[in-house]
């Protein structure tokens, strides 16, 4: 005989989902600083290469980590009243 294969419900009464956008922030974060410190160690001795002097690395972190703050703070989980 088959069984009956249960719903697993989405909310339940003490958990609620995180949103995938407070994972995403969080990583964008944790992605910019590890960019901006390798961009930071780099910017005193600069590549041998013709874009060098932009340091991207340096902006490119910044920019991670802002979007990264952003979207982390925006989708905080906080507790819900009902």
């Amino acid at each position: 005989m088959k069984q009956k294969v249960k719903d697993i419900p989405v909310h339940h009464e003490h958990h609620e989902m995180l949103p995938v956008w407070f994972f995403i922030g969080v990583l964008l974060l944790i992605y910019g600083v590890i960019i901006l410190y390798a961009g930071l160690k780099e910017y005193s001795h600069p590549a041998a290469v013709v874009l060098a002097g932009y340091h991207a690395g340096v902006w490119g972190g910044t920019i991670l980590i802002l979007l990264g703050s952003f979207y982390t703070l925006r989708f905080w989980p906080r507790a819900r009243h009902r």
